[in-house]
């Protein structure tokens, strides 16, 4: 049994309302659909927290009040986390998984580097839900599908990643592919936060983690994404990307405040700063 207890009523309330969503009326497959859409679009992926010197704890009370309280993100130990929470009180029956996040060398990362959800509907159909993946996909996954699956974000595949079934009770490695390529490793086995707690922080404290390197704040939109990183914001509007660097402290605090709804009163300070790129 994981560590998640379903929330109180003003709690849910609060959390519907930071979505943007409505209660809805059962635990269904759409329903999961239209909350991840509104969790995607409302709450940033952000580690602004790295940056600033602030802890990052993995218990829930820690998580509800950064997401619902202080009104701000988080990567995918908070957002998944919570998020998870949220579709438990909800009536989705909910299981934290371990993943692994493949590199560039296409070799996956650590233990722990990725923490998704597996949800079951009332219907029984389970899904790969996730709201913290940063640009990945719009919707859940079915993970009982091993077709291509289209999403705004790209075709994706879900296949076992060691050639076992995909029953209720297999515990098989799956692998998450986009566009052929394959961008996620899950475990199978239910897992609790607490055994996240390792995995976070490596991301938050080590030069080898993507995270240290400096800041970044990203939120999905109707008409694409905007990402805040470091002083550069980048706007992708109906396919077309632009890019503005913005020259003073005054106009990045306005760009996390106006388009992610973010206040702060200084700015981030990359822990382990990105070094010159080559060529």
């Amino acid at each position: 049994m994981d560590d998640l207890e379903p929330l109180p009523p003003a709690r849910l309330a609060a959390y519907l309302d930071r979505i943007e969503a409505r209660h809805p009326a059962a635990a269904t497959a759409g329903d999961l659909r239209d909350l991840q859409l509104g969790h995607l679009r409302t709450v940033p992926f952000e580690n602004l927290s790295i940056h600033l010197g602030e802890d990052v704890p993995l218990d829930t009370g820690a998580i509800l009040g950064k997401l619902l309280d202080r009104r701000r993100g988080g990567f995918c130990y908070e957002l998944n986390g919570g998020f998870a929470l949220l579709l438990r009180t909800l009536g989705f029956r909910v299981r934290l998984l371990e993943g692994r996040v493949y590199g560039s060398d296409g070799v996956p990362g650590i233990p722990y580097d990725h923490l998704a959800l597996q949800v079951e509907a009332e219907d029984g159909s389970r899904w790969l839900a996730d709201v913290g993946f940063g640009d990945h996909a719009h919707h859940p996954l079915s993970l009982d599908d091993r077709d291509d699956q289209k999403d705004p974000a790209g075709v994706f595949r879900v296949q076992d990643a060691d050639g076992g079934g995909g029953g209720e009770d297999a515990f098989g490695d799956l692998d998450v592919l986009r566009d052929g390529k394959p961008q996620l490793r899950l475990a199978r086995r239910p897992r609790a936060l607490a055994d996240f707690v390792t995995g976070a922080w490596w991301h938050r404290t080590s030069p080898a983690s993507p995270f240290t390197r400096g800041p970044v704040c990203s939120r999905l939109t109707a008409t694409g994404r905007v990402t805040l990183r470091d002083r550069t914001l980048i706007t992708t509007r109906d396919g077309e990307r632009a890019e503005d660097t913005l020259g003073t402290d005054a106009e990045v605090l306005a760009a996390y405040r106006d388009l992610f709804g973010i206040s702060l009163d200084r700015l981030p300070v990359p822990l382990h700063p990105r070094g010159p790129q080559p060529g």
